[in-house]
This record gives C-alpha cells, sequence and structure tokens, in this order.
C-alpha cells in the first residue's frame, strides 16, 4: 500500500485507541490549549489556559486534509476530535462535525474534558456527534481544583452540573471517563462520591483510566491493575477499566516518514508499540528512523514504569 507524500498539520494516525480501537484524530486547537490544567495530563503543563472558543485552525484545512487521508485505503473505527486540547474550544465544532458526516460513514467520538458542556452553544455543536466522552475526575471542590487545576470561573459544581444536563437531554451519546490517581481518588470515601453524580449523569458507560504515559506531574501516580479491579465494585452501571490496545493478528504495514513519526510524538509521548500500531509500520523500520531521531535531537527517549517512551521536548518536562 502506498502513502500519500502529505504533511498533516490537523490530522493524525490512524493510533490505537484504548477505547475506541484505530482511531482517525482531528486536533482543532494549539497544542496543549485547555480550559484545565490536569496534574496528570501525558501531554504536560497547559500553556494557554481558557475558555474562550475561538476557530482557532482554518475549518477548510481541516476538511481538505481529512479529504485526502479518507482517500488512502486506512483502516478506521471513528473519526475523533482529540489531540493537543480541549476541542469543544474550537467554535466551528458544529460546522466541522457537519462536514465529517458528508464525508464519512464513520462515527464521529468528541474526547472532552467536559467543562464547557453547561454552554448552550458547546451542547448544540455536539449533537451532530456519534458519542461524546466527557471526564469526571473528582466528587468535589478541592479534589476538583488539585486534579484538573481549572481556569478561572469553572467551578466542580458548574462543571457536573453541565455534564449531568447534557447526558440527561442526549442519554444515548455518553460514556463517562473516571481517570483515578493513587493516594487521591483511590481512596473508597473519594469513589463513592464520585459514583453519586455518576448516578445522575447515568451514562451508557463508565470506563475507568489510570496514568498509562508520562503525567505533567511527578506525584500524579498509577493505581496498580489489581487495586483498580477492586474499585469497580464501588461504581454501578456499565463499568469497565479501559484495556491496552492490542493489535490484529492479520494488520500489515507500509512505510513512513520521519516526519509522521515526529508529527505522532507531538501529540503525544510514545512507546514503540504506539508507534507500531499508530502509524502501521514495523517494529524493526521504526527503530531505524528512532536511532537518527535521537541523534539528530529531533526527539529524545526516557523510561517510565520500565517501558521506554519517545516524545519530542515540547512535551517532556
Amino acid at each position: 500500500m502506498k502513502k500519500d507524500k502529505n504533511t498533516y498539520k490537523y490530522i493524525f494516525g490512524p493510533v490505537p485507541s484504548r477505547r475506541l480501537g484505530f482511531s482517525l484524530g482531528i486536533d482543532v486547537v494549539p497544542f496543549k490549549t485547555c480550559s484545565y490544567d490536569c496534574i496528570y495530563c501525558q501531554l504536560g503543563k497547559t500553556t494557554c489556559k481558557t475558555t474562550t472558543r475561538k476557530e482557532f485552525v482554518p475549518l477548510k484545512e481541516i476538511i481538505k486534509e481529512l479529504t485526502l487521508k479518507l482517500a488512502q485505503d486506512v483502516k478506521v473505527d471513528y473519526i475523533t476530535l482529540s489531540g493537543s486540547g480541549e476541542p469543544t474550544l474550537y467554535s466551528k465544532l458544529d460546522e466541522l462535525i457537519f462536514e465529517l458526516k458528508h464525508l464519512t460513514d464513520k462515527p464521529v467520538a468528541v474526547l472532552t474534558n467536559g467543562s464547557l458542556l453547561w454552554d448552550g452553544d458547546v451542547q448544540k455543536c455536539l449533537k451532530k456527534a456519534d458519542l461524546i466522552i466527557p471526564s469526571l475526575d473528582a466528587g468535589n471542590e478541592s479534589i476538583f481544583r488539585y486534579v484538573n487545576r481549572p481556569c478561572k470561573g469553572l467551578t466542580f459544581n458548574k462543571v457536573v452540573d453541565g455534564i449531568i444536563h447534557f447526558s440527561n437531554k442526549y442519554p444515548d451519546k455518553i460514556w463517562l471517563e473516571v481517570f483515578l490517581l493513587n493516594g487521591v481518588t483511590s481512596i473508597k470515601s473519594e469513589v463513592v462520591r464520585i459514583n453519586s453524580i455518576i448516578k445522575k449523569i447515568k451514562p451508557l458507560k463508565v470506563q475507568l483510566n489510570t496514568v498509562k504515559r508520562p503525567p505533567a506531574e511527578s506525584f500524579a501516580f498509577p493505581i496498580p491493575e489489581n487495586q483498580m479491579q477492586d474499585l469497580v465494585k464501588y461504581f454501578d452501571g456499565n463499568v469497565e477499566i479501559i484495556a491496552d490496545f492490542n493489535r490484529p493478528a492479520d494488520r500489515k504495514y507500509f512505510q513512513v516518514t520521519k516526519d509522521e513519526i515526529i508529527n505522532l510524538l507531538k501529540r503525544r509521548p510514545c512507546s514503540l508499540d504506539d508507534i507500531s500500531e499508530g502509524l502501521n509500520l514495523h517494529k524493526n523500520e521504526i527503530l531505524k528512523y528512532i536511532d537518527g531521531l535521537i541523534k539528530s535531537n529531533e526527539i529524545i527517549s526516557y523510561d517510565h514504569n520500565h517501558t521506554l517512551f519517545y516524545s519530542v521536548k515540547a512535551l517532556y518536562k
């Protein structure tokens, strides 16, 4: 299979998602533009913390890139609005989703921190999407401020009420991610508080997550797998732990350029397996690129929980 030679600024992947299979991602805001500055974020600290919605990137350029990508024979399970920041900050989200629905029959998912779901305009934008996955990382104001470090003007009650209202309005669209941290929200009393809110949200599915990649702050600790399994019993409804992604045995490989590897690493730190899955490139080929990229000081490598990760310098602080 032949790869195109176009450089994508706003489209990335398909990348392996632990919840959505092969996801073709769309970046709609500049790197680390977000309404939160979460201590666990795999992309590092937020550099532009805001709740002001704008057309950060040209809609027509996104559509142009997406049209080119979809013309290739690539495996895609979802078109996902996520990437380098909070996607609901993009003011033309409704127009983008409208265009996506005309370009492909693949379902559109929006991965959001849920902080702006109280906004009527955001609600209208998201109603055309097939799946919304907001996050709930705390059960009260103090933990919310400690973990999410929200933008000025965002309170715990405002955010939670927005998620509840949106979910009750569109009950067939919501999965909820609950990101748990060891020693913070791994405590039974905190889990019970979070679950009491989940009962009001009534999502189709609750997905429990914890730190998997190097976090923004060193004090954001992962929860061991056995403890995560034990915490499931404190949640009501359809609850699962987000499993590691497994590559289908019949997946084929093709050549990519070093620019595509760098483009992927700009979005998130990746292990060798992550790069292999995300770019459909054999591990032996990846290592040829990686060695040169490290020697040229374009990327760095580091160990996290006994796994070697690669990243551009901007993501590793």
